[in-house]
């Protein structure tokens, strides 16, 4: 029987992704990363500051994924409530956390400044929480397990979240996948209309289960199509996903050229 691959929940948190003020990068780098960790990421949820939302989205998740990633809203103003959303969801208590007030307590004494209430605020946890070190700014984040599902929660500052999720998080959640490899490969078809091809790609998507195909037009669907194809295969071993991806584009490569198109060599990560 094959492993069971895990489901992860990625929460967004933050009003100015509502509003448009910024891109949800994070979303896009801890999707990814996770995906070539083995998870399947099975929901991106943005919802804003406000406790009531945060909640309803983190209990939505609980006993649905194995782990739910939240990012944003560990700071010190106002906003910053997912710490508080994250104790009302899971029915502990936000209490001071004497590992993270240490944590707190050291990053502004080396720059000469006093651990202020609002500074402070960011070592109060939900009772249990695990907190993670912040290698690049103040806010500490947590990680916390509750029945089948693991949260852990991120800064919502990019090279924050990044450095945050690398140094302390992939550690610890790497036991949870299984031993398993990602590859995707792509190719570029020029001359062939997405809808001529989609056809062969359904027939593909439904073939290999393993193999995640999507094709993206870069150009006019009339006149000068230009069609991206994607195809990221997981498999036991590197070659075995290598292997699934390139036969997969051959296939449709085969389709393009019998449909007059002119394809492109196949690029792999």
């Amino acid at each position: 029987m094959k492993p069971r691959t895990p489901r992860a929940w990625i929460i967004s948190i933050g009003t100015e992704l509502l509003v448009g003020r910024i891109v949800n990068t994070n979303a896009t780098r801890l999707s990814r990363r996770l995906t070539f960790m083995g998870f399947n990421v099975e929901r991106i949820i943005a919802v804003p500051d406000v406790v009531g939302d945060i909640v309803e989205e983190i209990r939505r998740g609980l006993g649905r994924a194995n782990l739910i990633v939240t990012t944003g809203g560990l700071g010190p103003t106002h906003d910053d409530v997912t710490m508080e959303a994250l104790a009302v969801a899971l029915g502990r208590e936000l209490v001071l956390n004497k590992e993270a007030e240490s944590m707190l307590r050291d990053f502004y004494s080396r720059r000469g400044l006093n651990l202020t209430r609002e500074r402070l605020k960011m070592a109060y946890m939900p009772d249990g929480c695990r907190p993670l070190r912040n290698p690049v700014g103040s806010a500490p984040g947590c990680i916390i397990a509750y029945g089948d599902t693991l949260i852990v929660t991120l800064p919502g500052v990019p090279e924050e979240m990044e450095a945050m999720f690398e140094s302390e998080v992939v550690k610890l959640i790497a036991q949870m996948t299984p031993t398993v490899k990602v590859v995707e490969c792509s190719m570029v078809v020029k001359g062939v209309p997405e809808a001529s091809i989609a056809p062969t790609l359904r027939e593909v998507a439904a073939r290999h289960e393993r193999v995640y195909v999507k094709s993206h037009p870069k150009g006019f669907e009339l006149g000068k199509p230009v069609i991206e194809i994607i195809a990221m295969a997981s498999g036991d071993s590197e070659d075995e996903a290598l292997r699934r991806s390139r036969v997969t584009l051959e296939i449709l490569a085969s389709k393009a050229l019998e449909l007059g198109g002119e394809v492109g060599n196949v690029h792999c990560t």
